[in-house]
């Protein structure tokens, strides 16, 4: 069964509270297969390699468990979003530390002295535009969301032109040749279906806030 978008990048503050137990397997499944992708694209975007990555989602979960706790869900004062973001960058800037160190020992090792140090050549990760590469990462996701949502809301045949035109990019010829459609129908269908789209998007934005 397709997921709604609700099920796909839900804050709500029933799953953020069921958090709270850590025997609840479920809903740790759940947040884990929710917000996975988000996270591994964020570390991707730092400039962490897949391992990497991997060390920070799991690294970035276990800083939810033990937070989630005092975390109080109010987007008045904290934000669902800027609060799992900055769990995320503690856990980059720990892995650009470790790699800094671990150069360090290496080129020790083989030189027996060190020159320049290692951490001055590792990118510093307070330097880099993360706020510009989460947003670029939660974007993503809520769209994604949102177009999963507009697929169940449209019929089939609209949804397979929008798929076509808009997201695999085909020129118009060759999806009405593909399809038996016309030009027109392919152009009303991109104009109905990316308002949809937006409109579920800003929905979800300010849901997610």
């Amino acid at each position: 069964m397709e997921k709604k978008s609700d099920d796909i990048i839900p804050t709500r503050a029933s799953l953020l509270n069921r958090l709270k137990d850590w025997n609840d397997d479920e809903s740790w499944r759940e947040f884990l297969g929710i917000y996975r992708k988000l996270l591994f694209g964020f570390a991707l975007k730092a400039g962490l390699s897949g391992n990497e990555a991997e060390e920070v989602v799991q690294e970035t979960m276990i800083s939810v468990a033990k937070t989630i706790k005092e975390f109080q869900y109010n987007p008045q004062r904290c934000s669902f979003k800027s609060w799992l973001r900055h769990l995320a960058q503690k856990r980059i800037a720990d892995c650009y530390r470790k790699r800094s160190r671990e150069t360090l020992l290496n080129e020790t090792s083989r030189s027996g002295h060190t020159g320049t140090p290692a951490i001055e050549r590792v990118p510093d990760s307070a330097a880099l535009n993360l706020d510009a590469a989460w947003e670029a990462e939660w974007q993503k996701e809520l769209l994604q969301a949102a177009i999963a949502r507009v697929k169940t809301e449209v019929s089939p045949e609209q949804f397979q032109i929008f798929d076509f035109y808009v997201l695999k990019k085909m020129p118009v010829g060759k999806v009405a040749s593909a399809l038996g459609t016309s030009a027109s129908r392919i152009y009303l269908a991109k104009h109905r279906i990316s308002r949809l789209i937006k409109q579920e998007v800003n929905r979800l934005e300010k849901r997610m806030s």
